[in-house]
Formats: C-alpha cells, sequence, structure tokens
C-alpha cells in the first residue's frame, strides 16, 4: 500500500506540473458531481468527499448535485443527456447503472454507453438478523427455512441493491422464507430490531453501529474474506453458500462522447486523492475501501459487475416503485 501511495502521489505531481504548464485548458469552471441520492445517505457521503478531494487536485470547484428519484434513474438520466465536456460526471453504483436501467422501463439512456471514469470505493454488505429472530448464522437460516418454510420474514427496500441480495440467495440456496418490501432502509432496521421481520441485509456503514450495541446479530457476510470491523463473522463462503459475493460500490462515469485526455486527467486526480491520509481515514469511518485504477480497470470491473445485477433486478421480479 506504501509504494502505490508513493506511484499516486507521483502521478498527481506530473498531472499538477501538466495543469501549471497551460498544456490543458481542462478544468476551466466548476464542474458537477451528480449524485443519484438525497443529501445525507452513504453515497452523499461518499460523493462529497470525493468531490472535496478532486477540487484540491483540479484547481476547480467540483460540487455534489443531489438528483434523487426514479430509482436513481433520473440522475442517469441527466447524465448521459448533458454536454460530453467533462464539466458533467456521474457518481454511478449497482443500482443507477444496472439494477435501475432493469426495473424502469422508461429510463431513456442506456447505462452500457457511459464512459467510465474512476473507480471510487467499495462498502461491504452483513446480513443480520433480529434480537428476537430465530437463527443465528447462515446455515441455521437456511436449516430452519427448509423446516419452517414461509415463516421466516427477510425485510428489504423495495427495489434497491439489498432487494436484489435477498432474492439472489433465496434462489442460489433453495431456502423458502417471504421477502416483505419496505419504501426505505431506515423502516427495515426499526422493523428488525423490533421483531416484526427476522433477517435484513446492509452495508456495513448503516450496520456497524446496531451490531456494536446488540440490537440486530450478524449471521455473515458476501465478501470474499472476514471483515477487519467483524472478524467472527464467517463469509457466505464460509457458511457454505459459494458464490455468494457482493458489495455496494461507487464509480465516477461520464456522459457518452467524454474525451479521453479528459477522462484520464479526472482519473489521474481521482487516484491520488483516495490515496490521501485524510481520505483514507474518511473512507474508514464510512466502512469503505478505496479502489484505485485505470479507466480501463473500471471498464473491466463494469463488465464483470453490471450482468451479476442485472441478472439479480430480474431474478427479483420487483417492480419501479
Amino acid at each position: 500500500m506504501l509504494a502505490r501511495v508513493f506511484v499516486l502521489v507521483a502521478i498527481a505531481a506530473a498531472f499538477c506540473a501538466q495543469r501549471a504548464s497551460g498544456e490543458d485548458a481542462f478544468p476551466n469552471r466548476p464542474i458537477r458531481m451528480i449524485v443519484p441520492f438525497p443529501p445525507g445517505g452513504p453515497t452523499d457521503v461518499m460523493g462529497r468527499l470525493i468531490s472535496q478531494s478532486l477540487s484540491e487536485l483540479l484547481g476547480q470547484q467540483v460540487y455534489v448535485d443531489n438528483r434523487p428519484g426514479a430509482g436513481s434513474t433520473l440522475a442517469g438520466k441527466i447524465a448521459a443527456t448533458a454536454d460530453p465536456d467533462g464539466y458533467t460526471l456521474l457518481l454511478g453504483s449497482a443500482a443507477t447503472l444496472a439494477i435501475g436501467p432493469t426495473l424502469y422501463r422508461d429510463v431513456e439512456y442506456d447505462p452500457k454507453r457511459f464512459v467510465p471514469v474512476a473507480m471510487v470505493a467499495d462498502v461491504p454488505y452483513v446480513m443480520v438478523g433480529g434480537p428476537k429472530s430465530p437463527v443465528t448464522t447462515v446455515m441455521d437460516l437456511i436449516a430452519y427455512a427448509d423446516a419452517h418454510p414461509g415463516k421466516l420474514n427477510f425485510g428489504v427496500p423495495n427495489g434497491a441493491p439489498p432487494h436484489m441480495l435477498a432474492a439472489w440467495f433465496k434462489s442460489l440456496t433453495k431456502t423458502d422464507f417471504v421477502i416483505v418490501t419496505y419504501r426505505g432502509g431506515a423502516n427495515v432496521l426499526t422493523d428488525l430490531m423490533g421483531g416484526q421481520i427476522d433477517l435484513a441485509v446492509e452495508t456495513s456503514s448503516i450496520l456497524l453501529p446496531h451490531l456494536r450495541d446488540g440490537s440486530v446479530r450478524p449471521l455473515g457476510t458476501p465478501s470474499q474474506k472476514r471483515l477487519s470491523e467483524l472478524p467472527d463473522v464467517p463469509t457466505m463462503a464460509e457458511s457454505g453458500v459459494a458464490g455468494f459475493v457482493a458489495s455496494s460500490w461507487t464509480g465516477i462515469v461520464a456522459p457518452p462522447g467524454t474525451p479521453e485526455p479528459i477522462v484520464d486527467k479526472v482519473n489521474a486526480a481521482v487516484n491520488p486523492s483516495l490515496a490521501s491520509p485524510a481520505t483514507q481515514a474518511q473512507l474508514q469511518t464510512l466502512g469503505a475501501e478505496a479502489m484505485f485504477g485505470t479507466p480501463a480497470d473500471y471498464t473491466s470491473f463494469l463488465a464483470t459487475e453490471l450482468p451479476k445485477w442485472i441478472a439479480m433486478a430480474k431474478l427479483s421480479g420487483a417492480g419501479a416503485d
């Protein structure tokens, strides 16, 4: 990691030298970062964090423009129809680039046409049970559902990534539980802690405070390895559910047709901003891990991730809400 930081700092220095030499006029005015969710949520916090760092490195203000609505596809449409000049960027995720366009028929944009700019961060999910839930592990969950089909209730925000994960888990394990949809994740957690539902899945950034105070119980994580914050909680693979791996990721994309030199310049600023100690410390408070890479790396990442989330969206049978 230290070696990577040194390399990124060198890239940043070269980038700043290029900007100072006047070889490229971009950027010469503020840049809009569209965030598809309301202020205050995890994605908004991530957008403001990276925008602040980019403002310092690019020498122009990068400001957040919150555009929630239509399952995050409203923001996608605005970004897709913006001028491809680098002054409009979109903080993309599975919701905007895969789930929303699958569930909403009139999105009026093709997410595959966005230009990948830079990966930003990755936040793990945790499957949890409520204090009154009859299960304490993933293996318990599967065994109980087999013995008591239809008795367990799994709460999810309708059409959101946790909804997709619950449907995928149900299909992959062939377990019989009831998926209960809510208008938002906060309502899911309220009912989970109150005992109205038995199960939920959310990001660690949201769940860690509740896990620490014991108001919810961890069952397993759909991650490649155990989380440092939850070292005693097994992964899904360790719990017998091979292949169930997913996380909440964010990355910057640009409108179709954005020139490669502009994309490269923004990417060259994102990576060192993610590597800075201040950004690293703030990412840690969110339970997030920086994702470094080139535009080509992000393109390859999306080629793997988007089909997975599209398949989950179709499997879920969720309706647009």
